[in-house]
């Protein structure tokens, strides 16, 4: 009698599996332009509330509960010390000036990839470049303070922003404000006041810049002792003078009031709306923003006493900013933040020695500009072109690849990474899924044919490869593979 044919099991039938949710593409445009990058929790937040509710509440961060971002700001307590403090610790060795700004850089990044008010966090962020004061200035001292002053005004007037940054210790220092005198005023800080910081190019002449540097006379730092700012009388140019349409009789030797009288005025000015206007359709709509956003965007700015919120939300409800979906790129900081979020990694309070917190600032670097080392007063560029290199593509490609796998920085010196296993909802799950799976958790969005066929090339398997469980390969060795064929997408390079 012949034997029994023994017939192979059927493999199990792929089970159900709930799928992570995603964003609209009108909603996830807003999340990936206002915040530094499309997470769960943030996918979770905009479903519950609504874009617009989510947004009106994060352009009022006080309703923002913020424990992480709360629990980062404990760990480099040094930040708050006070400069002349700070000097005397770099004297003695206990910590260099270079490591205080290192610690600040930290902060800083640390703060926008786990704060929950991330509208503050990319408002802040846009005026530490417009208001820029590189960190590794002379201005070290008073660097931190600096900052946070800004942080504090950033979804506020700018107005009063510009008051307190034009003449903080940082800010005269960077442009030598705390030099000029009425023998021999100094015109970088006025000509910065004029050409970057209000009216803009084209609205200025040589003599507006003269007497906005002899308006500015008197402020002194008492660099390399205490770092104490003063005002002297005695150096302050008195008679009067005309910036643009302002005029003053300049006529008492405290020029204080002059100076603030000034910048409100230049703060209110119609050119200041317009150059404003437009270097934020830049940043967050495109890099040749039409004429009339900008009016409109400027009129809002005028309308609301020179307050951001109402500018943002102007911005946000304009047909331009939902036509401007995948036009503009992240700089080197936003993509280290951005993929730091997506992954879920995170990290250890600072201990001695080599820190993971250290490695982030340097993978800025990696990438094209270390944040905040952009040598100008300019700001770096707020245009497509300058992060648009193929270089900066491969740094990219090398950052993802290294994070998605873990390797730097690694556990040992304080990062926390996503276990590789946690990224398969179900078993068993054909590689399609999977990956659809993986970019509604990074992108927030689904995932496109274009990105299946990316992920399938890049791991070599076909769509309807199975992964019956835990000890498949994929799981075991090459999840960071499937990571970085994602990130690497188009999606995650846009903000």
């Amino acid at each position: 009698m012949p034997a029994t044919a023994t017939r192979a099991a059927a493999p199990a039938p792929e089970q159900p599996t709930k799928r992570a949710p995603v964003l609209s593409p009108s909603d996830r445009h807003v999340v990936a332009r206002l915040t530094f990058g499309t997470t769960p929790r943030v996918v979770k937040q905009v479903r519950r509330r609504g874009v617009g509710p989510w947004l009106d509440r994060q352009l009022s961060p006080g309703r923002v509960a913020d424990p992480t971002g709360d629990a980062v700001d404990g760990w480099w307590p040094h930040l708050s010390l006070g400069a002349e403090q700070v000097w005397k610790r770099h004297l003695s060795g206990e910590q260099p000036g270079w490591e205080l700004m290192r610690d600040y850089a930290s902060w800083v990044l640390l703060r926008r990839i786990g704060s929950e008010q991330q509208v503050l966090e990319v408002m802040t962020s846009f005026w530490e470049n417009h208001l820029h004061v590189a960190f590794n200035s002379d201005s070290w001292p008073w660097r931190a303070d600096y900052g946070r002053m800004l942080r504090r005004h950033a979804l506020g007037s700018y107005e009063e922003m510009l008051v307190e940054a034009i003449v903080h210790p940082a800010m005269l220092i960077w442009l030598n404000g705390d030099r000029s005198t009425k023998a021999a005023p100094n015109e970088n800080l006025g000509r910065e006041l004029l050409e970057l910081f209000t009216l803009g190019v084209g609205n200025y002449g040589e003599d507006d810049v003269k007497d906005a540097a002899r308006i500015l006379t008197g402020w002194r730092v008492d660099t390399f002792r205490t770092w104490a700012r003063s005002y002297r009388s005695e150096d302050h140019h008195v008679g009067r003078v005309r910036v643009a349409d302002f005029s003053h009789a300049n006529a008492e030797a405290d020029g204080r009031p002059v100076v603030e009288a000034l910048l409100r005025h230049l703060a209110r000015h119609p050119a200041t709306a317009h150059h404003l206007a437009r270097r934020i359709a830049v940043k967050f709509v495109r890099d040749d923003p039409p004429e009339s956003l900008v009016r409109r965007l400027a009129d809002t700015y005028l309308e609301h006493g020179t307050q951001i919120a109402p500018v943002l939300r102007a911005l946000v409800g304009s047909p331009e900013f939902a036509a401007a979906e995948g036009l503009k790129l992240r700089d080197p900081a936003e993509d280290v933040v951005a993929t730091y979020r997506a992954l879920g990694s995170w990290f250890q309070p600072p201990a001695r020695g080599l820190r993971a917190t250290e490695a982030i600032v340097w993978q800025t670097g990696l990438l094209g500009l270390q944040i905040g080392d952009w040598p100008r007063p300019d700001g770096a560029p707020l245009e497509n072109a300058a992060w648009a290199t193929s270089l900066r593509a491969l740094a990219s490609v090398d950052l993802h690849r290294t994070l998605a796998h873990g390797w730097w920085p690694d556990e040992e010196i304080g990062a926390t990474h996503r276990d590789p296993a946690s990224w398969v909802p179900a078993y068993p799950i054909r590689f399609e899924r999977l990956v659809d799976h993986v970019s509604r958790l990074l992108l927030g969005r689904r995932a496109s044919t274009a990105v299946v066929e990316a992920a399938c090339l890049a791991l070599g398997y076909q769509p309807t490869e199975r992964i019956d469980d835990p000890e498949h390969e994929l799981v075991r060795w090459r999840m960071g593979t499937l990571l970085t064929a994602v990130l690497d997408t188009p999606v995650h390079y846009h903000r």
